[in-house]
């Protein structure tokens, strides 16, 4: 990160559901030696109110979560700012007291290049199907020059221990802060907030004085900002939004109780989102049924309250009531006498039950393939087996006249119709040549089964055997995955999809209703799908399946371990293999070639190429959340207004601390998203910077287009954050 970086600050403004005027100019002092006066900088910020303090405290607590998936090495990096703040500090303490003496220089500059080493810098794999040449080239110089290294520590530490020897208290302290910041801890002194203590500085007459200057600047000047066509939906969230926040990241111990809590909700229920956060703050495990995704305990409700209106409580088998009954059982003193009854008793048989495995499921039902029938037939009767074909073995493949000699017995075909007959089969993706080099004919061809190819076979969507169910059209399915995930972000994100609770969610219906609908995506046809269907279904597709991939292989450790995870995690799609790279930069960017990349992804004959978009969409760069934090927030995308949504997500996304402007120094810091697909986003800075001002508030838009247009601006990145988003 560039040295103004360290120097630079964020700092935040009120909460976006107060008012998008308040998104404009602020001033902004640097924390390194003496304050700069006069300097006004701009800061964006408007969708999340906790980005720096509370932000902060969320993301402390959340890390007490980690006992799904192993430790992200990458979590220091996060805090370079503050480890290169110890280096400095300690190499300007040893300089100063040390600085008259010759004798002692020598080991001034070897601490120095002890402690003020930077951090290798990993080199990005985020959407990249095979590892890029600079991490091979840096971890096998790592290998070969082990010796070497290991020498180098040696030596290091014995000028360690001279300083500690020679400087004794200030040494030791020097030393420690340097031990710390090698094991990934941090002084008590780094938890600091860091805009406390700048908001602290910042005048409310200096930023209402800058706000009004630029206004006065921009007054006049028109650009063309999709934003201005929008109206955007805010979280319009209960009272204690912040609260909330907070304590939904904390690791709340529930109780301990026999009996069994039902809530009833829909979707996009507001008193729901109350009565979850009550019986949360309750400490209450409830079990959450969601008419909307199970219909028929609709009928029951009605029946057994004699109302389908929602949130419904029960305590077993009695009627707590609303969130307004919850609220006056708890202003009365009275609610804590029905906690201890479910402390006792168990639930009787009149109670409501948890929703069942596949209740209300349709992916279980459809009408029967007889052409599957018949492939279950011809698969245990021709010859499956490794075969020799062009001087390469091929593995479980069957030959085209054996396939044929079954056709024609088992459907009393002549020898050409059984031919057509089993194209017809292979049409419909239950088996395919080889190297595809034709459909389906007779002799010496080797096909193989769908299920039996070895990348199909490693995905993670395919079950076992051929689904004897027709293939249901691709809008239908992807219709219920839209439906399906909007349940699962409202339940289980937090701060607006920002955060993930996969602990809870890998044991619900919900995921195994997910990997049960997944599973229909094995024969379906992509090609007929619209431009805003693609977008909206492999956007959502993308987003469920890093979820997926978290839950069942863990998140990533680093940059090789996130090349394996976005090349190597597959579901079947139509008869084809789709990593998460795939759908990124294959389908989604136009089948451009990934980050720190020299291949595309598909070839000229790679038939998923026929699916990919013919142009690169850079607004769902926005959209795709990949595990992580500096990832967008989760939500679902629909195809009738996936073009609004885009925008939508990237205003939320680029205002929520991913821009920040310092007009007079004129430097403007961007997430390295923009860095990594600069090319989605333009030829060069200038044009990325104008790409990024349409999504950004009018004031901010236009006071930024008036300075590309009068100054050249300095462009910086904001450091990536890789912490999984727990």
């Amino acid at each position: 990160m560039e040295a103004h970086d360290s120097t630079e600050k964020d700092v935040t403004n009120t909460p976006a559901d107060e008012k998008l005027e308040g998104e404009s100019l602020v001033t902004k002092k640097a924390d390194q030696g003496e304050p700069l006066e006069g300097i006004k900088t701009l800061d964006i910020n408007s969708d999340n109110v906790k980005l720096d303090k509370d932000g902060d405290e969320s993301v402390d607590m959340a890390d007490e979560r980690k006992d799904l998936v192993y430790k992200d090495k990458d979590e220091k990096s996060g805090d370079d700012d503050k480890t290169n703040d110890h280096g400095v500090n300690l190499e300007a303490n040893s300089q100063e007291e040390m600085s008259d003496n010759d004798g002692e220089k020598d080991k001034i500059d070897e601490t120095k290049e002890i402690l003020v080493e930077e951090k290798e810098q990993e080199p990005v794999f985020d959407g990249t199907e095979v590892p890029g040449l600079e991490a091979i080239r840096s971890t096998s110089t790592r290998s070969l020059d082990l010796d070497l290294e290991t020498q180098k520590v040696v030596e290091k530490a014995v000028a360690l221990k001279n300083i500690v020897k020679e400087k004794g208290e200030k040494g030791a302290v020097a030393v420690s802060n340097f031990l710390r910041r090698l094991s990934g801890k941090n002084n008590e002194e780094d938890g600091q907030d860091v805009s406390e203590s700048v908001g602290k500085d910042v005048s409310d007459s200096a930023t209402d004085n800058a706000t009004e200057e630029v206004s006065q600047k921009t007054a006049e000047k028109s650009a063309w900002n999709p934003l201005s066509y929008l109206t955007f939906s805010r979280d319009v969230d209960v009272e204690n939004t912040e609260e909330k926040e907070k304590v939904a990241n904390e690791p709340v111990e529930c109780i301990a109780i026999r009996g069994r809590v039902i809530l009833y909700t829909r979707l996009g229920c507001k008193d729901c989102k109350e009565a979850r956060y009550f019986l949360f703050r309750k400490r209450l495990m409830y079990v959450e049924i969601n008419i909307d995704v199970y219909p028929t305990r609709k009928t029951e409700l009605e029946k057994i309250s004699g109302s389908s209106a929602v949130p419904k409580v029960f305590f077993n088998e009695i009627l707590i009531g609303g969130l307004s009954e919850l609220k006056g059982l708890e202003e009365s003193g009275k609610l804590d006498e029905k906690i201890d009854y479910l402390i006792t008793e168990a639930p009787s048989s009149e109670a409501p039950l948890p929703p069942l495995p596949g209740e209300d499921d349709l992916s279980s039902s459809g009408v029967i393939d007889e052409l599957a029938l018949i492939v279950r037939k011809m698969k245990e009767s021709i010859a499956v087996k490794d075969r020799f074909y062009k001087m390469r073995m091929f593995t479980k493949c069957f030959l085209g006249s054996e396939a044929v000699d079954f056709i024609s017995e088992d459907q009393y075909l002549e020898r050409e119709e059984a031919v057509e007959f089993g194209r017809k089969l292979s049409c419909q993706l239950f088996f395919q040549h080889v190297l595809g080099e034709n459909q389906f004919e007779d002799g010496n061809h080797l096909y193989r089964f769908l299920d039996d190819d070895p990348i199909i076979s490693g995905c993670f969507n395919i079950p076992r055997g051929i689904i004897v169910v027709k293939p249901k059209p691709i809008t239908e399915i992807a219709s219920r995955l839209r439906f399906l995930s909007s349940a699962i972000f409202e339940v289980y994100t937090m701060a607006r999809g920002k955060y993930v609770d996969y602990v809870s969610f890998r044991r619900t219906e919900e995921f195994a209703r997910y990997l049960r609908l997944v599973e229909e995506l094995q024969r379906v046809d992509l090609h007929d799908m619209s431009r805003e269907e693609k977008l909206a279904f492999f956007i959502n597709l993308y987003n469920m399946m890093v979820i997926h991939a978290i839950i069942f292989v863990g998140y990533p450790a680093g940059p090789l371990d996130r090349g394996r995870f976005f090349g190597d995690f597959r579901y079947v799609v139509g008869g084809s293999a789709f990593s998460l790279s795939a759908i990124q930069n294959g389908i989604l960017r136009g089948n451009q070639r990934p980050p720190y990349n020299l291949m595309k992804p598909f070839g000229a004959k790679d038939k998923r190429s026929k699916v990919a978009l013919p142009y690169p969409e850079p607004l769902i760069h926005f959209a795709l959340s990949s595990g992580n934090r500096s990832s967008p927030g989760l939500r679902c995308y629909s195809p009738g207004d996936i073009d609004k949504e885009l925008t939508e997500a990237a205003f939320n996304f680029l205002t929520s601390g991913e821009v920040t402007i310092d007009f007079q120094g004129k430097v403007v810091s961007l997430s390295k998203v923009l860095k990594w697909y600069s090319i989605d986003f333009g030829k060069n800075e200038l044009e990325v910077l104008k790409f990024v001002s349409n999504y950004l508030p009018k004031p901010v838009s236009e006071a930024l287009l008036e300075s590309l247009a009068n100054t050249q601006m300095k462009v910086t990145y904001k450091p990536y954050d890789w912490r999984l988003n727990l």
